[in-house]
């Protein structure tokens, strides 16, 4: 999954968390190294930064990923989130 469907059955911040959950499997972000920013990946994906929010806080929830102020957000690393 690499873009969004706007036609399609799923949310679009759920298309979006997506293609973010495969970028942080597939090595693209590695773990405890920021991500880009929410209006740069927003940018990319042709979506609102206020979706773009709404898939980070959904990846929050799934525990693969962690928000510090003022620094950015940053994949978990697997053996980091079992603990």
């Amino acid at each position: 999954m690499g873009e969004i469907d706007f036609d399609g059955p799923d949310p679009i911040y759920v298309q979006a968390a997506g293609v973010l959950r495969a970028r942080i499997q597939d090595g693209t972000y590695p773990p405890n190294r920021a991500m880009p920013s929410i209006p740069a990946l927003a940018l990319e994906l042709g979506i609102a930064k206020a979706t773009m929010q709404k898939a980070l806080d959904l990846l929050k929830d799934e525990g693969l990923i962690r928000s510090v102020k003022g620094r950015g957000t940053f994949p978990i690393a697997q053996d980091d989130s079992e603990s």
